[in-house]
């Protein structure tokens, strides 16, 4: 698939709040294609959106800290309390809680295939401005790229494995296979009217394919996923629930 149309589809399956901080893509291809395009102007272009990148990215991750620490907070309070509550009561928080962490889960993988996809947009827009212009402003802009808040997502991966970790606690049955979009029941119910199931499975899918090792592999691709281990990707672990959930 052109990178083009990829970005495109992955605009429109984020969150619609998102929509206007991606890579503006299309318009910096135009730039290439026109004549002699200053590089002054390519540069400050990009320069900007990296600005955007870095101020959307750390605006998020700290609100995910924020959400991280407030959604641990009502587990506990929950494990408190299980117990001295009517089951119908009890059930329906655990249900609301449940939704809220399958949410922040997607939210969280969102923002790391949000980081992968700019990333990959940039590397890929260098390097048509370098086949039109023979020059060789790829290799010193991606070092650049490469210390920038955007692109370091080792936070969020981590809370996304931590999350993982509590889904299979809370839901004991979850089945999430990224290849059949298979979901359990209980994912279905959490999730249901949000939409950010779809979101996030959308997303993985994209970060499978842009870091798949392939034929066209180079140095400024980002690493190939490995599905089986991936930090991204639920797999049933038989973990006790830290809530004891009435049937």
């Amino acid at each position: 698939m052109k990178f083009g149309k990829r970005i495109k589809e992955q605009i429109q399956e984020s969150l619609p709040e998102w929509r206007d901080k991606f890579l503006r893509y299309k318009e910096l291809k135009n730039l290439i294609s026109s004549p002699a395009p200053a590089e002054s102007i390519f540069v400050g272009l990009l320069n900007a959106e990296i600005e955007k990148f870095n101020a959307f990215f750390v605006e998020q991750e700290e609100d995910f800290i924020i959400h991280h620490k407030e959604l641990q907070y009502r587990i506990q309070r929950l494990v408190e309390k299980c117990g001295d509550n009517d089951d119908v009561m009890f059930r329906e928080e655990i249900g609301e809680i449940r939704k809220d962490i399958v949410n922040f889960h997607g939210e969280m993988v969102l923002l790391v295939n949000y980081s992968n996809i700019n990333y990959t947009g940039l590397a890929k827009i260098l390097k048509k401005y370098d086949k039109r212009t023979g020059g060789a402003l790829r290799s010193p802009f991606i070092q650049k790229v490469l210390r920038q808040p955007f692109f370091k997502t080792d936070l969020v991966s981590r809370l996304v494995r931590e999350w993982e970790t509590t889904m299979d606690a809370m839901f004991p049955a979850l089945t999430w296979e990224v290849e059949g979009y298979e979901r359990s029941a209980a994912v279905s119910s959490a999730a249901a009217g949000e939409g950010i199931f779809r979101n996030t499975v959308a997303a993985l899918m994209t970060m499978r394919e842009m870091r798949r090792g392939s034929s066209t592999y180079g140095a400024y691709s980002l690493p190939p996923l490995n599905l089986s281990d991936s930090d991204l990707v639920l797999r049933p672990r038989h973990i006790p629930s830290p809530i004891p959930i009435p049937y």
